[in-house]
């Protein structure tokens, strides 16, 4: 045989060996089983964990601590009452690693609902909600570490050490999601109404919900520009939430473990927590008709003394499980309908608008409505109008806010003291050891990506805090 026809057939088996190989190939392939998720299914992913594991486990468990809602009495929120290791890496590791994980899911849903580069050009529902909770999540993360990773973040092995960004320019992006959601929304033409945890498919709610968070994070700026970050939190307000009805909820827990509220859970697998002597006190100074319904206990001598408890599982008044609004059973509070009135009651005030008093009025009458106590009239008329004294005004407000958000919005009446001081902390740690102003770097990026880490502490403020950058 020549040497030309042993080269022909070299290269015969060489393509029918291709051409098996590319047949194997397309035969073992899994057709049922997708490489690529679409975004609307991933978006009961999304709520879930934005509600559950950014919004009411570890951060707002600390958080209570440090606002003093909670006096920790057991195991690590004993630690965190008496300031112990609160500098450890490993300390909020899971919650950051959570808070990328889900940033991350939202980010590949805006990738792929892109209108002009996206696998799902037309999806604009699960565009906005994904954008809507990129904001909601990147805002815990630099309210809770101030730099943190975002523009070269989410970009898998492409980038494996992204860079922290300033807070500065973080703020403006997450409005400017926000904007974008809202835009998005509106032009939604198709909906997920079983995919959707919060509100179910209605996408004129989550635009509610979007503008209420702008306020939010408008009014967060306080400090940089006092009447800018008001008016702009007051233009928002008019499109935002209207009732209780509106409120920002992940529900659908129930009674039986382990399907219940975290925050249900932690106190029964872990009860770790007690009411501190020092929202006691400003409640009972007031005479305040919702005590009954926030603690299982009002004697004082059940009361735990806020960074001196004894450490004992039990032995003190706890958040009240067995009411509606706190049971084991209750929904996960995102954004209230009375966060949003206090809001505007304090924006009101910083632009001297004099309708404050009735935005005041009605946030506390949202708060009562929503644990379902009476009495708010009588309340602010005897307990809270006497107080609004000259010079006094924006300390009542904020007071207010802070009895309104306990315990189950600790993140925000934390995000509220460090943002203006009030109400006073009585935790004699602070002044021996020092106030929790941010949260610890987290283990994984100290380990992997510790030439981008900053290098605050946590008794650095962060910077809509008045600290530096």
């Amino acid at each position: 045989m020549n040497m030309k026809k042993i080269l022909s057939l070299m290269l015969i088996s060489v393509l029918l060996f291709s051409c098996s190989e590319d047949k194997m190939d397309e035969i073992n392939k899994d057709l049922n089983n997708t490489t690529e998720m679409q975004s609307q299914n991933l978006l009961p992913d999304l709520l879930l964990k934005s509600g559950f594991e950014s919004t009411a486990t570890d951060i707002a468990w600390y958080a209570t601590v440090y606002i003093e809602h909670n006096a920790g009495t057991w195991n690590q929120s004993y630690q965190a009452d008496r300031r112990i290791a609160q500098n450890a890496s490993s300390l909020l590791n899971n919650s950051w690693n959570s808070l990328y994980d889900v940033m991350n899911i939202s980010a590949t849903i805006i990738k792929a609902t892109d209108p002009q580069t996206g696998s799902e050009p037309t999806d604009f529902f699960s565009r906005g909600l994904a954008e809507v909770m990129l904001a909601y999540n990147l805002a815990i993360a630099t309210d809770g570490w101030g730099e943190v990773p975002y523009t070269e973040a989410f970009k898998g092995i492409e980038n494996i050490n992204p860079k922290f960004d300033k807070q500065s320019t973080l703020y403006p992006k997450i409005q400017e999601l926000l904007d974008a959601a809202i835009t998005d929304l509106g032009k939604a033409t198709m909906t997920y109404a079983t995919k959707d945890y919060i509100y179910h498919g209605n996408k004129a709610a989550w635009i509610k919900a979007a503008y209420a968070l702008k306020a939010r994070y408008a009014l967060r700026l306080t400090k940089i520009n006092e009447n800018q970050a008001a008016q702009e939190a007051l233009a928002a307000i008019p499109n935002a939430f209207t009732s209780n009805a509106d409120a920002m909820l992940l529900g659908g827990f129930v009674v039986d473990l382990p399907g219940a509220n975290p925050w249900g859970e932690f106190w029964y697998n872990r009860d770790h927590l007690s009411v501190s002597t020092t929202i006691f006190d400003i409640m009972v100074d007031r005479n305040d008709p919702r005590m009954d319904t926030y603690f299982s206990s009002t004697d004082p001598a059940d009361i735990a003394p806020i960074g001196a408890a004894n450490q004992v599982q039990g032995g003190y008044s706890q958040s009240n499980f067995t009411n509606s609004w706190d049971a084991f059973e209750s929904p996960i509070l995102m954004f209230t309908f009375h966060e949003l009135k206090f809001i505007e009651a304090e924006a009101k005030f910083r632009t001297g608008d004099a309708t404050w008093t009735t935005s005041l009025q009605e946030a506390i009458q949202a708060s009562f409505d929503f644990v379902g106590v009476d009495g708010a009239a009588d309340y602010y008329t005897n307990n809270v109008a006497p107080r609004l004294t000259a010079g006094n005004e924006l300390n009542e407000i904020l007071t207010q806010k802070y009895i309104a958000f306990f315990d189950r919005e600790a993140i925000e009446a934390y995000n509220d003291y460090r943002r203006t001081g009030i109400p006073e902390m009585k935790n004699p740690n602070n002044a021996t050891v020092g106030f929790i102003w941010r949260f610890p770097w987290a283990l994984s990026e100290v380990s992997s990506n510790s030439a981008n880490v900053p290098s605050f502490t946590i008794f650095d403020k962060v910077w809509w805090a008045g600290g530096n950058e």
